[in-house]
């Protein structure tokens, strides 16, 4: 397993990979064409403290995760994804793309990262408590991060 940054990737695979998560696993109500910046991925994410990063098991993608850049050192996570046959602990694949994600928001001088998510991720949300975040209410997320409209639950994380 090899995770690299975001460079003229497929996208058409990135949208496959989190969409089916998404609507075919989870049920949640949302489409590809709802999340433009997975077509724009530079535009929306690699600039500032922000970056976008992909997990291979060798030519096949089996995960995401991505750090957008909203100023005066926060940033948002977006777009952890990891396709179910590569998660839990003992595949490890989760806590990589998490810990490239922290150890280049703090090498870049990020103090926060919020995040929001829908109530049937209880795994993932396990899993960002064990990361280091914290629940918070929707008031305390500021307006500069962007959320889904079927976010529910809310996450801070700081430095």
């Amino acid at each position: 397993m090899r995770i690299v940054e975001y460079d003229r990737h497929d996208t058409d695979a990135i949208v496959e990979l989190i969409t089916t998560i998404q609507i075919t696993e989870f049920g949640v109500a949302t489409s590809a064409e709802n999340q433009p910046d997975l077509r724009d991925i530079p535009e929306y994410y690699q600039y500032g403290s922000g970056n976008f990063w992909l997990a291979f098991d060798g030519d096949e993608l089996i995960g995401t995760i991505a750090l957008k850049d909203v100023g005066d050192g926060v940033c948002a996570l977006r777009k952890m994804f990891v396709k179910k046959a590569w998660r839990g602990r003992e595949r490890g694949v989760g806590a990589k793309l998490m810990q490239t994600l922290l150890d280049w928001a703090r090498e870049h001088g990020v103090s926060e990262i919020y995040l929001g998510t829908v109530d049937v991720y209880h795994a993932a949300h396990r899993f960002y408590e064990k990361s280091g975040f914290v629940e918070i209410s929707r008031g305390e997320v500021p307006d500069t991060v962007p959320l889904m409209d079927v976010d529910v639950k809310y996450y801070r994380y700081a430095f």
